[in-house]
């Protein structure tokens, strides 16, 4: 249809009248039915290959691209849509003259409305078997292209990226004998061009990961170095997962947002199985919780409060790691949050019955144990078992005007490089307790303390703005509660500026301590440790939170 043709049947003001319609989809969810929609207000469609063939089959009239191109579809389906008769149709702005006269004289017929969406690349990706050539195959060209063109020319043409649009489109169509207001067009183009950013960041992000060698993907810090996971130009690739309640308090706005190339990695990926809508601070606790209590090999429980642990034990079995962690702090442990890094049994369940939990977080649940725990319908129970294991991508900060970007703190426990620079070395005991509570204070808001003894936590000083401040209240805390600190070990989640703090930690009864080092005055505090008869380990690494 030529453009002359084309503006008298436009609609009156902000109106577009929609004749003809191009639709290309990789996601054919609801296109037949959107398509036969669409021929009974009179609106003609085009489409290309596997949409196509998929209308045709359906009975719906369809004329092929290749027909108003004159060019078949050429490798492998590279090549079908990039061609003046398409774009030209799409891009002629409608009120100006020249580009009417000129599609007039090529007869280039216009399109008023673009359906497309996207070949899958985001979750060819997340293929565990992913090939190089399987990522460069799902790369679509042809498909921004025509939504960038029509999103361009949203005045004109309706463009429309989602199935879930289809519905509303359909029935502004009927409402409005064929036309869309510009309102509906103008919505249209942002989602379009939020899909085609979105898709080139997630291009962009995975291509950066990963490098081709020979048959075989490397990922690229492996070839290029740790420079490949902190970008020049850094893309951020997020889709919304769902609108929370609130932020952390009730006048904050919040959502939770996805990287779709994780593929089904980390918390977000939990399924819920049962109780309230999460929290953005549930989430919050939970990401907490769950990071902690991964970094043990025994049955362990993590009990956490405002993502610090207010109890943390191992023992034979869960439902005695449980007993040990509750014990700690059962004040604090009111309204917590829980996770344990094996399936809860019926035992566990049966214990967590008599507390107030906000939400619990494990590998999975017994049948019996989701039976007890049924009757708590507040209890938010989330399972990781269709994760894909976690998900260990760059953490962000926000600071005014910018952005803060780090690789996450995933050091583990490294014995072999621990320095004992004291002149007692620590018993067998004391080595296990020490690298227990080692694994527990990188999890502790800094400055941080932790006692520890047979696997469990038994005081946490979080948060202080003084270390020796950290070791007095952990300490104070831990005795208001009924726990003896005799024969406890201490870890730091950094040096010791002062011997203070080593002679307060002595004072309340540990033997042996495990920091950093690296202080200016790491000779005193060594000094003070030999006279207090305790001994201490380096671990030449430090673990700040903030």
């Amino acid at each position: 249809m030529a453009l002359s043709r084309q503006s008298e049947k436009e609609g009156k003001g902000n109106m577009r009248k929609i004749v003809r319609a191009l639709i290309s989809v990789s996601d054919k969810t609801g296109v037949v039915e959107f398509a036969s929609g669409l021929a009974g207000v009179g609106v003609e469609v085009l489409s290309t290959g596997g949409t196509a063939r998929l209308l045709r089959e359906k009975g719906l009239e369809v004329r092929d691209v290749a027909d108003v191109t004159g060019f078949p579809e050429m490798m492998d389906g590279r090549v079908k849509t990039l061609h003046p008769r398409i774009h030209g149709g799409i891009l002629a702005v409608r009120s100006n003259l020249e580009h009417r006269n000129q599609a007039n004289a090529q007869g280039i017929g216009l399109i008023d409305l673009v359906v497309v969406n996207l070949y899958p690349f985001a979750e060819t990706a997340a293929r565990p078997d992913v090939t190089f050539d399987d990522l460069i195959e799902n790369i679509d060209i042809g498909g921004p292209a025509m939504i960038r063109s029509a999103a361009k020319n949203f005045e004109d043409v309706t463009v429309v990226v989602d199935p879930a649009d289809y519905g509303s489109l359909l029935d502004e169509l009927r409402a409005s004998e064929g036309s869309v207001s510009r309102a509906t067009r103008s919505r249209l183009s942002r989602k379009a061009f939020a899909t085609t950013a979105t898709y080139d960041a997630a291009i962009s992000a995975t291509l950066r990961k990963w490098a081709d060698d020979a048959a075989q993907m490397i990922p690229a810090e492996h070839a290029a170095g740790e420079e490949s996971l902190l970008p020049e130009n850094l893309q951020l690739h997020f889709r919304k997962l769902a609108d929370l309640r609130y932020g952390e308090n009730p006048h904050q706005k919040a959502a939770l947002y996805v990287r779709p190339e994780a593929g089904g990695r980390g918390l977000a990926a939990a399924r819920q199985l049962q109780g309230k809508e999460l929290s953005f601070n549930n989430l919050v606790d939970l990401e907490a919780a769950w990071r902690l209590v991964t970094e043990f090999d025994g049955p362990t429980t993590a009990i956490i409060k405002h993502t610090n642990p207010c109890g943390i034990a191992s023992g034979t079995n869960l439902a005695e790691s449980y007993a040990r962690a509750l014990s700690v702090d059962p004040i604090s442990a009111f309204g917590s949050v829980i996770a344990f890094n094996r399936p809860v049994d019926a035992a566990t369940a049966e214990a967590l019955g008599k507390l107030f939990v906000e939400a619990i977080v494990a590998p999975a649940y017994q049948p019996a144990a989701l039976e007890r725990l049924a009757g708590k319908k507040n209890l938010r129970l989330m399972d990781m078992s269709a994760t894909a294991g976690d998900d260990y991508g760059l953490q962000f900060k926000t600071i005014g005007g910018g952005l803060l970007v780090q690789t996450p703190d995933t050091l583990g426990v490294n014995p072999e490089a621990w320095k004992c620079v004291t002149e007692r070395h620590p018993t067998d005991g004391e080595t296990r307790a020490l690298t227990f509570a080692w694994l527990v204070v990188k999890h502790v808001k800094s400055n941080a303390i932790v006692y520890a003894r047979d696997e469990m936590v038994l005081g946490v000083g979080a948060g202080q703005m003084s270390r020796v401040d950290a070791v007095k209240f952990g300490a104070a805390k831990a005795r208001e509660l009924g726990h003896s600190l005799a024969g406890t070990v201490v870890a730091s989640d950094a040096f010791f500026p002062f011997p203070d703090g080593v002679e307060e930690a002595a004072r309340a009864g540990a033997t042996a301590i495990i920091q950093p080092g690296g202080s200016v005055r790491d000779p005193e505090v060594v000094a003070a440790t030999n006279r207090l008869g305790l001994a201490m380990l380096f671990t030449g690494a430090r673990h700040f939170r903030h």
